[in-house]
């Protein structure tokens, strides 16, 4: 994956009769912290305002000037209040704002509290937060109340709302792709289309017999050995025929394709049975290498578990994947089996994967028409993990964090699969269980579930729980 950096517009606040001459190394302070937590600091010329911050309409004006010529650059706004900070100033700077806004407040120093040397952003910071709420802004922030850019603690605030610009930006406008119809037998995956609307997510349909035409007449044979090569070096073939082989790198093509021609942002395909008795293959390995390049991709038509996958893949910055909430483990209360038959990108596996028939659907449509299952063990990580719903207008998704362990698990035992260990797992299976949420999690490495509630409900406006 290469999403590219996220970038900040930085806004610099200040009031006439505080130190003005702190704003300046507030500038190369605030820069500073932003480039080392990876990110890219836009900033508005000094020269054009007094020590190049706000403090006042005619200067808060320009800065939303600045905004507006840099609408396609920057993810969000940090307002820095190195002093207590003009509120007119800002409420002009970012009148037509329509990013993540970050509101950032220095410290005072004990020993610095003379009237030349205080500046009170501690106070200035709720005033600031008080005129922004007036004005219907929604903005983000960070505990402590106040901490310097220069803290450890900084780097991560900036990552956490580095991954909140990336959800809200990401989300904003998304193309869905539902390749297939939902499966009778699994009611469970539906969900509104309508509403998914109401919030900027649009579904486009794509009928499965049309896929499966397009794989049986593709006939570009140079862009189908670029694909088999690509393929071969991304798992291990193993004993599949050169003739499976080809069919599974000519539906990968013709999904991307659709990708293409549809501007999509992520897919969710009907992965059975008709592929396997039509095109004699399993599409699970193609589902892996698109979460593995960013495209957010989920099998059995659940289109909702295809929005989460999205929203993790842009909070982590990694592959995600669709598994199931499938066993318990033993008497223990906080591990369970998490499952999914092959559709695990690579880059969450501790080696990459091996193609393998489908155990299950083998069984009735014989296991050399159901290869393309990617087989290999889970890595151990940290994770954030996710499930989302729509009803009644609304979209409510649920958030929790875990971890991935070297627990052993069945030797018989198919397909993907890992221990995982989630604090209070029962209270969390209750909670989906009583509130309708199917038996897929969708998760992503590392811990942001912080990150993902902001951006979901301050931001988007989907309801959320972390659990």
């Amino acid at each position: 994956m290469n999403p590219g950096k996220t970038t900040f517009a930085l806004f610099f606040g200040n009031r006439g009769f505080f130190p003005g001459e702190g704003i300046l190394k507030a500038r190369l302070q605030m820069k500073e912290a932003v480039e080392k937590a990876g990110c890219d600091a836009l900033l508005m010329d000094e020269s054009l305002t007094h020590f190049g911050a706000a403090e006042s309409l005619a200067e808060g004006e320009k800065f939303a000037a600045f905004l507006k010529v840099n609408e396609d650059v920057y993810d969000g706004v940090i307002v820095c209040l190195p002093n207590f900070g003009d509120e007119n100033g800002a409420l002009a700077a970012l009148k037509f704002c329509r990013k993540p806004i970050f509101i950032q407040a220095f410290e005072d120093s004990l020993d610095k509290m003379a009237p030349d040397e205080r500046c009170d952003a501690f106070c200035g910071k709720l005033a600031m937060m008080d005129a922004l709420t007036q004005s219907g802004k929604k903005f983000t922030i960070f505990k402590p109340h106040v901490l310097n850019p220069d803290r450890p603690q900084f780097i991560g605030q900036l990552k956490d709302f580095a991954a909140i610009c990336r959800i809200v930006r990401g989300m904003s406008n998304v193309n869905i792709g539902a390749i297939g119809a939902r499966t009778t037998a699994f009611k469970s995956v539906r969900c509104d289309e309508l509403t998914l609307q109401k919030f900027g997510i649009n579904v486009e349909t794509i009928d499965l017999s049309t896929v499966i035409n397009l794989v049986k007449t593709f006939s570009d044979v140079p862009r189908v050995r670029g694909k088999l090569e690509s393929l071969r070096e991304y798992t291990n073939f193993g004993c599949v025929s050169d003739e499976k082989a080809e069919t599974i790198a000519k539906l990968e093509l013709v999904i991307e394709d659709l990708i293409a021609d549809y501007r999509l942002d992520s897919i969710a395909i009907r992965c059975w049975s008709e592929i396997q008795q039509q095109l004699g293959v399993s599409p699970c390995v193609v589902i892996c290498r698109l979460n593995d390049r960013g495209i957010a991709a989920a099998c059995e038509l659940d289109i909702s578990s295809a929005i989460m996958l999205r929203m993790l893949s842009l909070a982590s910055q990694e592959a995600s994947c669709c598994m199931d909430w499938n066993n318990n483990y033993g008497t223990e209360s906080e591990k369970c089996i998490l499952f999914h038959c092959g559709p695990v990108a690579n880059s969450m596996l501790k080696a990459k994967g091996t193609l393998q028939p489908h155990a299950v659907l083998g069984k009735t449509y014989d296991p050399e028409n159901c290869v393309g299952v990617n087989i290999g063990e889970m890595a151990q990580f940290d994770f954030t993990y996710s499930g989302l719903k729509t009803q009644d207008g609304v979209i409510s998704i649920y958030i929790g964090e875990g971890e991935l362990t070297d627990d052993p698990v069945d030797k018989e035992f198919f397909g993907v699969h890992s221990v995982a260990l989630v604090p209070r797992l029962q209270d969390v299976l209750y909670h989906i269980g009583k509130n309708g949420y199917r038996h897929h999690v969708c998760l992503s490495k590392g811990r942001f579930s912080a990150a993902v509630m902001e951006a979901a409900v301050n931001y988007l406006g989907y309801k959320a729980v972390i659990l």
